[in-house]
């Protein structure tokens, strides 16, 4: 593979590490500003928001800038925005640095695959793809727990600072690296992509997608907290529960991914759903014992990203049934489902946080996801009605998954 791609990979570990890092940070960063844990918890909302309005919006805004300047603009707001997040004096310049980041982050993965495909033959454009969001997961399984032991044992904003300095590096990478001719595919008018939301089905997938991972969201952005005024684990052994929880959720991927191969996606998802919304509410027991939590937690990774290859394969199998003219965009859009239901998901759990306290949010959580395991069984019976095969080829399965 050439050091070009890697250098795209580097800035997606960079990107996962300061999109993830907060949920470890959450008690540290409420104790230091002064507000509330769910007030902090919205720091993990307006993130997503972020990356869910600026992946579709600026990404159509942005079609006719030469790829390779879009990506060192791309990095160096993203690294504004860390660096912004380091020097914050308050609660609201935090809050304008995440949404900032995760514009940068919306378009960064919107063009990522193009650029990736672009340095190596056709042969090789999946493994390109796969290796640059491997930065994605590399991140939940070192730089987040990394980033957690920073901030808690030198400040929160360390943490944005040492992630700021991944950005620098990212850029020098990228302009040293990737070429300067990279032909940009024409991108989708935002009239495009509205159309797509008109497809009935289509907007199934995306409740699945924004249920199945905000119920999730609604304890995980808590996570930290949970631990540490229920379970009673000292501030600084939450960066080794969240390492644990990064290698399980690694091997969930794999795991979710060959599940959707051999039962086909909507099997797949039933049973990532159903396990998700079981451990969710496990979690409600298990949470005061050190060690049942810790299994809990290394459960709950197994299972939290699992549905991620399946919603992916069958929002592009169905968009190629109702909108192959739209297919990129469909798949786009599940991306911005992703982040709309991590939004709502963090939104939410703060307001149960702040109504029904700590231990709420994992039974809730649980009644969420079992509504996505309900709309995927609607899914499935509705294919079956149309005669649409359980395992029908996925054509071009997406593989980003933020």
């Amino acid at each position: 593979m050439p050091l070009a791609l890697w250098a795209l990979t580097l800035s997606a570990f960079a990107i996962g590490t300061t999109e993830f890092v907060i949920v470890g940070l959450i008690p540290t960063i409420a104790a230091s500003l002064g507000v509330s844990v769910p007030s902090a918890g919205l720091l993990v909302s307006l993130y997503a928001l972020g990356v869910a309005v600026g992946a579709p919006v600026l990404t159509a805004l942005t079609g006719r800038v030469p790829r390779k300047q879009l990506l060192l603009g791309l990095m160096a707001l993203f690294t504004i925005g860390n660096l912004v997040a380091w020097m914050a004096p308050n609660y609201s310049a935090l809050m304008a640095a995440r949404v900032l980041t995760g514009l940068a982050h919306g378009v960064f993965f919107s063009i990522g695959s193009t650029i990736a495909t672009s340095l190596v033959p056709k042969e090789k454009a999946a493994s390109a793809i796969a290796l640059m969001f491997t930065g994605l997961t590399v991140a939940l399984v070192t730089g987040v727990p990394l980033g957690t032991f920073i901030g808690q044992h030198f400040g929160w904003q360390a943490t944005f600072l040492a992630v700021s300095l991944l950005g620098v590096v990212a850029i020098a990478g990228s302009a040293i690296l990737v070429p300067a001719n990279i032909a940009g595919s024409k991108p989708s008018s935002l009239l495009t992509q509205l159309a797509v939301l008109k497809k009935p089905r289509l907007l199934l997938v995306y409740a699945m997608t924004t249920l199945g991972y905000g119920g999730s969201f609604i304890a995980f952005t808590y996570l930290a907290p949970i631990l540490q005024e229920v379970a009673g684990f000292a501030a600084g052994t939450v960066s080794l529960v969240m390492l644990v929880y990064g290698v399980s959720v690694a091997a969930g991927n794999i795991w979710g991914g060959k599940l959707a191969d051999r039962q086909g996606p909507v099997r797949a998802l039933q049973i990532v759903f159903a396990l998700l919304a079981l451990v969710l509410l496990v979690l409600s027991f298990t949470a005061p014992s050190k060690p049942l939590v810790l299994l809990t937690v290394l459960a709950w990774g197994a299972v939290a990203f699992g549905n991620v290859p399946g919603l992916q394969v069958y929002v592009v199998q169905r968009a190629e049934r109702d909108a192959p003219q739209a297919v990129d965009v469909a798949s786009g859009l599940n991306i911005a489902a992703f982040n709309v239901g991590i939004a709502l998901g963090a939104w939410g759990g703060g307001l149960i946080v702040a109504k029904l306290g700590l231990m709420a949010t994992p039974w809730i959580g649980a009644l969420v996801v079992v509504g996505a395991l309900l709309l995927t069984t609607l899914a499935g019976w509705l294919d079956r009605r149309d005669g649409v095969p359980a395992k029908a080829a996925a054509g071009r399965a997406a593989i980003a998954t933020h």
